[in-house]
């Protein structure tokens, strides 16, 4: 590592990490056919998430200026709101409404995380940058160039996620949100490698949010924003870099005081593989579901045994849940359930309420749902275990499985069939079944918050992967927004 003897002044060369990001954002194409047209989906995907979070006003209490009137005429603008504002608040904005139903894109490794949280800084960065050009007598960029920083974000999240897990030393995914978003956003206000090694090193020197809101006791909505929050900042550090604000060439590994040694251990970052689009290629889509991802599968898992016991709730002795590793250290709850984002993050929650009503919905985690007795009658009655072949299938490169299996007894000795699932439909090799219910989920979303006309122009816009990608952002924001 760089920073061998802290007495040294002698300012070391750029740390690799950060030079092997900034060589990656300026110099890849990112024109894989798989790639983009997985992007497609992905905007799609995750302006859906984005709609829904409207219905919610505990999200939408924290949308529009920080301060009452400070908006900015021609600015970024805000999907399903009429807010134009400063690039940095609208990807507060953005991305708060993306993650705030927990519903958007998954990636699952040593860490785990949501790439299209990236879209929050690159949307809001993009039309700002657009509508600027635009009134200067230039030409706006296009959504091409979104579903180009969308390919790039996911890659960098997801490649460092591959092999280092942030979550064990108590920081929160979000940490890699803002890395990501900072290098892609650097690159599109045209920064140069330079520069983009200097935001990055900030966006490392930030360190990274604590994970005590994502768990018990004090799961709490801050895990909704703080994805906003990662990408609002790194919008900001993109924008001083670009004024010419220095970095930190050995922000990860200056001993004693960098990234490493203060918060990681002092582990140096590990990787497995080089940046490409392998991440946008692979990525997991919540489709049926706004489950935490290591759920999904129990939740498919508990539909179908819903008409089994939908009858017999009250003769129910016990339920047996496998589940991998991860699922056992993050969502394996007991115990009172405070709030929505508790329930979301409750692995007996989201099997209890399919078992006794055969759906899950963003309103299944609200009060009026969770005063249910049976759903916490069941949760006591569920046994939790670890399946040691659903963990190796879970960190398997060939596989990336996120199995489950639930089996229901009776008090009478009798029991349900054993059900196993081990990808669930937003996993690559569900593509074929989970696309088509993909487009219906954006589709359903935008319905009645946007004019008949603005929906029947972006179905049509989104089924023609060439003309999308033509697009002008500026006319495309237009088509998001009241």
């Amino acid at each position: 590592m760089s920073g061998a003897d802290i007495r040294i002044a002698n300012r070391p060369d750029p740390d690799k990490e950060l030079l092997a990001i900034a060589e990656y954002v300026s110099g890849f194409s990112a024109d894989g056919d798989v790639a983009r047209s997985t992007a497609r989906y992905c905007l799609m995907d995750t302006l859906a998430c984005a709609f829904q979070a409207l219905d919610y006003p505990a999200c939408t209490k924290l949308l529009g200026p920080v301060v009452p009137g400070a908006t900015l005429q021609g600015g970024a603008r805000v999907p399903g709101t009429a807010y134009e504002l400063d690039p940095v608040n609208a990807a507060f904005n953005i991305g708060a409404l993306v993650r705030w139903l927990d519903f958007n894109d998954t990636w699952l490794a040593a860490e785990w995380g949501h790439p299209s949280d990236n879209l929050g800084a690159i949307l809001a960065l993009a039309d700002y940058l657009s509508r600027t050009r635009v009134v200067e007598g230039g030409d706006s960029l296009t959504v091409g160039d979104v579903l180009t920083a969308m390919i790039k974000a996911h890659e960098i999240q997801g490649v460092i996620a591959l092999e280092n897990s942030f979550n064990r030393v108590g920081l929160d995914h979000v940490l890699l949100v803002r890395i990501a978003s900072t290098a892609v956003a650097t690159d599109m206000l045209g920064g140069s490698r330079d520069q983009i090694v200097n935001a990055v090193s900030n966006a490392f020197i930030d360190g990274g949010a604590l994970r005590t809101y994502r768990h018990a006791p004090n799961t709490g909505s801050r895990k909704s924003w703080a994805a906003g929050d990662a990408t609002s900042r790194a919008v900001r550090l993109a924008l001083i870099a670009m004024r010419g604000e220095m970095g930190y060439p050995s922000a990860l590994s200056a001993k004693t005081w960098g990234f490493s040694d203060v918060l990681f251990k002092g582990r140096p970052l590990s990787f497995s593989q080089p940046y490409g689009s392998y991440v946008m290629e692979n990525v997991l889509f919540k489709i049926s579901y706004p489950a935490e991802f290591h759920a999904q599968t129990a939740v498919e898992a508990a539909m179908s045994l819903h008409a089994s016991v939908r009858d017999r709730i009250e003769d129910i002795d016990r339920i047996v849940v496998e589940t991998q590793e991860p699922g056992v250290r993050i969502i394996d709850k007991i115990g009172p359930l405070d709030n929505p984002a508790d329930r979301d993050h409750c692995l007996q929650y989201m099997i209890a309420v399919p078992l006794v009503f055969g759906r899950l919905t963003a309103a299944d985690y609200e009060d009026d749902v969770a005063s249910d007795p049976r759903i916490d009658i069941l949760r006591e009655k569920m046994q939790v275990t670890e399946n040691k072949t659903f963990t190796e299938e879970y960190f398997a490169a060939d596989k990336r499985y996120i199995g489950n299996a639930i089996q229901v007894h009776f008090k009478d000795g009798t029991a349900t069939e054993r059900v196993h699932v081990d990808y669930p439909i937003g996993h690559r090799k569900r593509r074929e079944e989970g696309i088509p219910v993909l487009v219906e989920k954006f589709k359903s979303s935008i319905a009645g918050k946007l004019s008949d006309s603005q929906v029947e122009s972006l179905t049509e816009l989104f089924d023609d992967q060439a003309k999308l990608e033509r697009f002008p952002v500026t006319e495309f924001m237009s088509l998001l927004v009241r």
